[in-house]
């Protein structure tokens, strides 16, 4: 059965009243449940506040499941295959709507869809229908502690006199070597985080670095997807993976063993000055038990690799998740779950937890006057809103598997470990890419 239109129902606190009185009427039942599977393990704590507020507020049980880390095609494959599935989950991009085209529904006519405040941002089929609803639009860079910077800054012989002269490749590389040689006189480890290599643990090398030299060369080919690739900016992809690795409060040699959790610990404990990540990494740092770092000290630069021009690049700002409704879920549980997501996403209180608790850039006119409350969350929105500097496209959604991703990761620990040379690395990036797409 195709999934009933919003645009039918009550909307507002009605709506959640006449929720409510259903939900009540069918009670003891999951009939008209959710079952939300979530992509971000980072989230988990906050979608379950959402999800039991939720509850509170309509007497529907929104259940969430998160899966591990760098698991979750292979989570949500098990999931679906259950008498109880999903009714809810991530595409991630065009590559998870192919995979999972048969168990998306036709959400062109959801009203949440009508509140999109770009509609281009829609993941669409080749039908031109809508499949999947961006979840929100996030950013990564590289974080720093302005604190430390200000010290190094404060050193005799510092290269900068203010974070601001960091626009290019070559300037972030003289700056992380020398705090690097003076990390005794800072107090750190190392310039950067260690760089977490363990399988799993290593997306924000083979996916999120990874995104560099494909956006430049896509944009140089004035395509958004390619079935071959030349990695023509494998050197800069290897200068700044090679930067990271040499200026770290690790040996290159230990990165295999590092998990993400380990590497946000260093930099919460002041023991790094930069750490790649994106906005949701507020929660992982000021939680951290002993964190140091002050909310007014923790900011973004842009990654820069060395092209061309890259001083008037921002950050990477874009998404990969797209929520989809599971077509295969009874009518009554497909209709629960789209009134899920209107709520969260249109309601006042839901947008309000969206933006808060979960630090939700969302892409829909109902979050035009809410602002995240994280400071990294607000970072992302100043840079969007800059258009002095161009944003670096997430184009890592048509990767073509999230195997490749993880064989790439593997690929970086050997070259990290000194077993294999960059050569490798390449060559398998761009046969395995061929094989692949073909």
């Amino acid at each position: 059965m195709p999934l009933i239109s919003r645009r039918t129902m009550l909307s507002g606190s009605l709506a959640l009243a006449t929720a409510a009185t259903l939900a009540a009427c069918s009670s003891g039942s999951d009939a008209a449940s959710v079952y939300f599977l979530n992509f971000k393990p980072e989230s988990d704590a906050a979608f379950k506040e959402v999800a039991a507020t939720y509850k509170e507020k309509t007497g529907v049980e929104v259940k969430v499941v998160t899966a591990a880390s760098g698991t979750y095609a292979q989570t949500l494959k098990s999931e679906l295959a259950k008498s109880n599935p999903p009714t809810l989950f991530n595409l991630n991009g065009p590559v998870g709507l192919a995979t999972w085209e048969a168990y998306a529904s036709d959400m062109t006519d959801l009203e949440l869809t009508g509140h999109l405040s770009d509609p281009t941002m829609a993941l669409k089929g080749e039908d031109g229908k809508v499949y999947g609803l961006p979840l929100a639009n996030e950013g990564y860079g590289l974080i720093y502690n302005a604190a430390i910077l200000n010290a190094y800054i404060a050193t005799d012989g510092a290269k900068i006199t203010s974070v601001e002269e960091i626009n290019s490749f070559a300037k972030l590389k003289e700056v992380a070597e020398d705090m690097q040689a003076k990390k005794g006189e800072l107090g750190i480890d190392g310039a950067f985080a260690s760089t977490s290599l363990s399988p799993g643990e290593d997306w924000r090398w083979q996916t999120h670095l990874a995104n560099y030299p494909l956006f430049y060369e896509y944009r140089d080919a004035g395509v958004q997807d390619s079935k071959d690739v030349k990695l023509t900016y494998s050197d800069n992809y290897k200068q700044i993976f090679d930067l990271y690795l040499a200026n770290s409060t690790v040996a290159p040699s230990a990165t295999s063993a590092k998990l993400v959790t380990d590497s946000m610990s260093e930099f919460a404990l002041g023991k790094a000055a930069f750490v790649q990540n994106g906005n949701w990494a507020w929660s992982q740092i000021a939680e951290v038990q002993g964190n140091t770092v002050k909310e007014e000290d923790i900011h973004f630069l842009p990654i820069y690799i060395g092209v061309e021009g890259e001083e008037n690049s921002g950050i990477a700002i874009g998404t990969e998740n797209y929520l989809t409704i599971n077509s295969k879920a009874s009518e009554e549980r497909q209709k629960a779950s789209a009134d899920f997501l209107t709520w969260l996403f249109t309601d006042p209180e839901g947008t309000k937890l969206a933006a808060e608790k979960l630090g939700f850039i969302a892409p829909y006119d109902t979050f035009v006057d809410l602002a995240p409350s994280d400071p990294l969350g607000k970072e992302v929105v100043t840079f969007m809103n800059n258009d002095d500097l161009y944003t670096i496209n997430w184009v890592f959604p048509t990767f073509p598997s999230q195997e490749f991703k993880n064989q790439l990761g593997q690929h970086l620990a050997q070259y990290a470990s000194g077993n294999e040379d960059w050569a490798a690395v390449k060559d398998y990036f761009v046969t395995q890419w061929a094989a692949e797409k073909a």
